[in-house]
Formats: C-alpha cells, structure tokens, sequence
C-alpha cells in the first residue's frame, strides 16, 4: 500500500527544527508510515544530521517525485536561503526568518498542487519572522492567508483527546466577550465539519463551561445560562450531537477516557493546559477548515539548546505520524 507523502517544513534553522526534522526521518516507525519530502536548506540538513549523530544520506531534489523514499535517506528541496558562513544557532536572524516562512511558503504550494498529501511543520520564531519583514505573528496566520482561509480552526490531539479553541490569542477579559451563543454556534457547525473531513462522525462533542462549576446557574457568573447554554439547546435543535457546559474540571478527563469525542474549549489556556499535562510531547496541533491538512508540534524553536543535539523528536514524529493518519481523508 502507497504511503502518504508528507511535506515536512525546516521551522526557524537557528531552532531546533533541522534537529528534529532529521531525527524523524530516521525514524523506523515514521518510515513505516509515511515518505517525507523536506523542504529547508542541504547545508543545515547537513550540520543538523552531524550534530544529532543521524546517519542519513541527504538527497537534494527539485520535486517530490524525484525523491528516493529509501530508508536511511532525507529528500529534500533546497530553497538556498541559508548562508552557513553567517549562520548560528540559537540567535533571532532576519536571514532564518525569511528561509523559515519561504519554507512553510514551498510546502503550501507542494500540498496544493496535489505534490504531497499533507504538510507538518517544525516550529518558528515570531521575533525572526518579523525582523525579516513578514507580516505575519504565525504559522495559523500564514496558512489562512497563503490558502484563502478565513479564520481557520486549530484542533490539538493528544492520545485521542481532541479540543479546539472557541478563543485563542486574546486577553482574557476580551475573551469573556467573545463567548456568544452566536459565536458558539458557529464554531460547533464548522468543528463537527472539520472532524468528518478527518472521517471522525460518531460521537459527541462537549462545550467546556467558562466559570466554576459551570456557574452554578448564575451564583459564580452568568456565561454559561445567557450563552452557552441556549446556544447548546440549539444546536441540538439543529441535529447536533454537543453536550454542555459541561464543567471544565472534569470535561477533559472525560474526553480523555472517550466520552467525548472532542471538547470545544473557551479560551487558550484552559485547552492547552489539558492537552499538555495529559502528554505535553505528544500534543499536537491540527489546521482544520483548509484545502490541505496540516499538522505541526505544539511547542518553539528552543534557542537555548539548538545545535546541542539534545532537543526531543518525539513532538515532530508524532506530528507526521498523525499527517500520515488523516491525510487519507484528504484528496490530491
């Protein structure tokens, strides 16, 4: 059976994205289930796969169906964006900025024309994007505008636990405004439709509760009775299968054990806790609602111990693995 093809994206060369890039293609189990096309730079491929001890032999191609999917081999395209004279790891460059969005940039452009199945990236920095002129603060903000998506949706998987974000990268007191049964309502339709294109459609979803004990019926605050949950009485009225609020000390360990099959979490925070106490490694962060499927770690470039050969692969296999999962769901 053919494997997908999974584009796999640099990250910041500074960070450790090279590191764990080359430490995943090794990998017997990621080799098992999936071929790799590498988009970043042979040199730093190079000096990442001597620093980790990979044995592997880099194969420098210009399209991913001139690449030789051997074990023991890392195919990439080579953008020649890094001038290794000047580079240095753990240090916000203009230069690593600029390589890392045209690397997330090359792989869109794989993925939509149908050269590769899905796209998992390695992580970026917001300081060395910006310094190299990119006006974008991430990779969700990229992909919006690089596949004509508004407002995509961010789901986390870790050991089966789906959550996806009604908020995100906001105050929370600007949060607490954004809770509207309107808004509510939208995310669940757009969310149930995001997990039936990754060919999940049994179950029930859970909307967490935003205060303590989901308000106690207005005694600890009035979100959860004037919005959550008529928009969750609606919802059901429209054919929906959500439960809540369901109190959020409790809505994640019940999805962790199957009774949900994803949460619909209220702001940043209160997911990303659950997600990475549960398993910080192998939380990993899904781009739903665009024409590809795209898969990243959920953590940074970790300045501080790039080069070292010490960083964790253990986030970006799991990143491909699961692209390699639902990427049959997605068609070239």
């Amino acid at each position: 059976m053919k494997k997908p093809l999974i584009a796999v994206t640099f990250g910041d060369p500074a960070g450790i994205g090279p590191e764990i890039v080359v430490k995943t293609v090794a990998d017997p189990e990621v080799f098992e289930k999936a071929d790799c096309i590498v988009i970043g730079d042979a040199g730093a491929a190079e000096q990442a796969a001597k620093v980790t001890g990979v044995d592997l032999k880099i194969n420098d191609v210009e399209d991913p169906a001139d690449g030789d999917y051997s074990e023991g081999v890392l195919n990439i395209i080579d953008l020649h964006n890094v001038d290794m004279t000047a580079f240095e790891y753990g240090k916000v460059s203009a230069m690593c900025g600029k390589a890392a969005y045209e690397y997330i940039e090359k792989g869109i452009q794989l993925t939509l024309e149908g050269k590769a199945d899905a796209i998992s990236t390695a992580p970026i920095n917001k300081e060395a994007i910006r310094a190299a002129g990119v006006d974008f603060i991430g990779h969700t903000e990229i992909f919006a505008a690089l596949t004509n998506t508004n407002d995509p949706l961010t789901m986390f998987e870790t050991n089966g636990m789906r959550i996806f974000f009604l908020t995100r990268h906001v105050s929370l007191r600007d949060m607490v405004g954004m809770i509207t049964k309107e808004r509510i309502i939208d995310y669940v339709e757009r969310c149930t439709e995001a997990l039936a294109r990754l060919g999940v459609t049994d179950g029930t979803m859970a909307v967490a509760g935003l205060n303590p004990h989901s308000g106690e019926h207005g005694l600890f605050g009035w979100e959860e009775v004037n919005e959550i949950a008529p928009a969750v009485e609606e919802l059901k009225a429209r054919g929906y299968n959500v439960e809540g609020p369901v109190s959020a000390d409790s809505v994640f360990h019940q999805a962790a054990l199957g009774r949900y099959n994803s949460v619909l979490s209220l702001y940043h925070d209160q997911g990303h806790i659950a997600a990475k106490t549960l398993d910080f490694d192998r939380t990993i962060a899904i781009t739903n609602s665009m024409p590809i499927l795209r898969t990243s770690v959920d953590h940074g470039t970790a300045f501080d111990i790039a080069g070292k050969g010490i960083a964790s692969a253990v986030s970006m296999i799991e990143s491909v693995k699961l692209a390699a999962k639902y990427a049959p769901y997605f068609t070239r």
